[in-house]
């Protein structure tokens, strides 16, 4: 029995019958005072990136200063979320914050990564009469190499159409003449439409030709056609069927002069707007156009910038139909960084085949290859 001046009994292990309290460890002051720090630096991080990305969203192909943020590394736009996910952990208390920032800017940014998807898809086998076409920029032509090789890759190729660009022989029209005698010469039986930089060749009959976004009068110099003409439509007469194609550059977004100097922010603007002019002349074509059509060229869009979706909105990527989970067309410095060149196909296409070859040197720009046919099996 016990008495007020009694100790009260405190059940403890060595007392049969009475459950051992849990312990919960104590986290030294040292390891709390580390996560604490990480978790704050980790949250400004990931609030900081889905900031940036809500930008680029809403500001991308919409103000002309935002040309420079849009050169960010397309694979950013996965990779940067993925590693502050496996980071949160490190965060503490601030973990799930940190998750939620991160997964909100994988979730708002995935789509402009670059990533195909689609090549876990087979497509379907291509018939025997499917039409092989190359998209090229060749980097100032052979100016650089020996036209020798340089008319001999073309000729491997064994393509139907040939869209090529940075054709430049500047205002020589004695080069001009040579180097269009010496296409016919390579491509027997072919036709040529050539326009400023860019040059058409076909084994299908040219019913028409069409420059955007505007022709030149005749007459004009070389430096004009070039400034002016940045997509050339030819019509394809291909057995019973007439078809667009269009062979386009878009110019690039901003040049590299010194930020320090009014020019840089004068030239930036001014290379915003032919850009916007270029894109809206080809999309406003599209949309009149009532014919299968296909686009290929050097865009000097990555898959991160909102220009592109004045044809993803409509054409499809033959990228799709492409053998890599990230494909790239651009080189620098030996390696390839992102896409820049593109083939966007009407619904009217099939694509059985899109890859990204090796230039061999004569340019910065991998050749697109790519086999289709019209109204072909899905």
């Amino acid at each position: 029995m016990s008495t007020v001046d009694d100790p009260p009994r405190v059940a403890t292990s060595d007392q049969p019958g009475s459950p051992a309290a849990p312990a919960t460890p104590a986290v030294p002051a040292a390891v709390r005072g580390p996560r604490r720090r990480a978790g704050r630096a980790l949250t400004v991080l990931a609030g900081a990136w889905l900031a940036f990305v809500v930008a680029h969203r809403l500001l991308s192909g919409r103000w002309w200063l935002w040309l420079a943020p849009e050169l960010t590394p397309p694979l950013a736009f996965v990779a940067v979320p993925v590693l502050l996910l496996a980071l949160a952990g490190l965060a503490g208390p601030a973990r799930g914050r940190v998750a939620l920032l991160a997964a909100a800017a994988l979730a708002l940014g995935a789509g402009l990564s670059g990533l195909n998807p689609a090549v876990l898809r087979t497509p379907p086998p291509a018939p025997a009469d499917a039409l092989r076409l190359v998209s090229w920029n060749t980097t100032v032509w052979n100016e650089t190499d020996d036209a020798d090789a340089f008319y001999a890759s073309l000729t491997a190729r064994r393509a139907d159409v040939y869209l090529l660009q940075e054709y430049k022989p500047a205002d020589d029209p004695a080069r001009r003449d040579a180097d269009l005698a010496r296409l016919r010469r390579e491509f027997p039986g072919y036709q040529v439409a050539a326009r400023g930089e860019l040059v058409t060749l076909t084994r299908f009959p040219i019913v028409g030709v069409a420059a955007l976004p505007a022709d030149p009068p005749p007459g004009s110099d070389w430096r004009t056609d070039y400034w002016e003409v940045k997509s050339l439509r030819t019509d394809l007469r291909i057995g019973a069927r007439t078809v667009s194609v269009y062979n386009t550059h878009i110019l690039v977004p901003l040049d590299l002069s010194s930020p320090l100097r009014a020019t840089f922010y004068e030239r930036r603007r001014e290379f915003f707007q032919r850009r916007e002019t270029q894109y809206d002349a080809l999309a406003a074509d599209l949309d009149r156009n009532p014919l299968p059509v296909l686009v290929a060229g050097d865009l000097n869009t990555s898959p991160a910038m909102a220009d592109l979706d004045r044809l993803t909105d409509r054409l499809t990527d033959a990228g799709r139909a492409g053998g890599s989970a990230y494909p790239t067309s651009w080189t620098i410095a030996g390696q390839r960084w992102w896409r820049l060149d593109w083939t966007f196909v009407s619904r009217d296409w099939t694509v059985h085949r899109y890859r990204l070859r090796d230039a061999r040197g004569m340019s910065d720009h991998r050749v697109q290859e790519t086999t289709l046919s019209l109204d072909g099996a899905r």
